[in-house]
């Protein structure tokens, strides 16, 4: 079996078990690790399992379309999706250990994990010096990320508008939570531009991605939902926003819509009346 210098759970030790004896015995793959906070030296009651495997180039795709069935030889799962990506998969198995599978090819393999890891298997040397860099954002799909936010802040606040002069609250609470992960989003990109995270999950590992002292504006936009609590959260979303989407939106040659702010702002204070 393999022998970490790190101390697993019981539960997660047996599955990193399997997870050895699976890829010995499986021809496609050449390699194996852990990485995450188990690697990391930084584990908790809370850490889940990353495990990777690398196959040769030609298996590569075969075991991407197979790769449910490996993970079921690691146990039981009662929760398995990929969420739309072909080379990682996330499990929940009976017992409580969950965690990802990442898939990686040995010509390609640097971008699958970040920091870290520990080598499980190496059957051709490829791990011995690999550094890991993980995903590092084109920058410019960063940008045309950067110019969705900056453009559709101003779509959503309209719902926004439109659910709270109806008064229809739920609809508009769930508008001004779109808009704070706008926000979180530009701030995220704004301390950090090659923020890979910075997207669809604004808090996701946010305390990682950046001091969050400098989202202490948004917090007081956390209020009960009546409309004019709601109305008071999202000025104050609507000044944050503006703080980072300017100089975003120069430093990166973004026109910033100047216009379609004053025709938003207009219908915002009209119901503030």
């Amino acid at each position: 079996m393999a022998s970490l210098d790190v101390k697993l759970p019981l539960k997660h030790q047996a599955v990193v078990d399997r997870f050895v004896i699976a890829c010995q015995a499986d021809d496609r793959i050449v390699a194996a690790f852990l990485g995450g906070s188990y690697a990391r030296q930084a584990a908790d009651a809370y850490s889940d399992l990353d495990l990777y495997v690398i196959t040769t180039d030609e298996d590569f795709n075969d075991f991407c379309d197979q790769r449910d069935a490996f993970v079921r030889r690691l146990g039981e799962p009662l929760f398995l999706e990929d969420f739309d990506n072909s080379d990682i998969v996330f499990y929940i198995f009976t017992g409580g250990t969950e965690g990802e599978l990442g898939i990686g090819r040995e010509g390609q393999f640097d971008h699958i994990h970040k920091g870290p890891y520990k080598v499980l298997l190496d059957k051709k040397g490829i791990l011995a010096g690999a550094v890991f860099q993980g995903h590092v954002p084109d920058p410019v799909e960063q940008t045309e990320k950067l110019r969705r936010l900056i453009y559709w802040f101003w779509h959503d606040l309209s719902h926004f508008i439109t659910a709270l002069g109806r008064g229809q609250l739920w609809w508009a609470q769930g508008q001004l939570e779109a808009l704070r992960g706008y926000c979180i989003n530009l701030a995220r990109l704004r301390n950090n531009f090659s923020d890979a995270e910075a997207g669809d999950e604004p808090y996701f590992k946010l305390e990682g991605a950046m001091p969050v002292e400098q989202l202490q504006a948004l917090q007081s936009t956390f209020r009960p939902m009546n409309a004019d609590e709601l109305l008071e959260s999202v000025l104050a979303i609507v000044r944050f926003y503006k703080e980072q989407a300017v100089p975003l939106a120069r430093a990166h040659g973004i026109p910033y819509p100047e216009t379609l702010e004053e025709v938003m702002v207009h219908r915002l204070e009209k119901i503030g009346r």
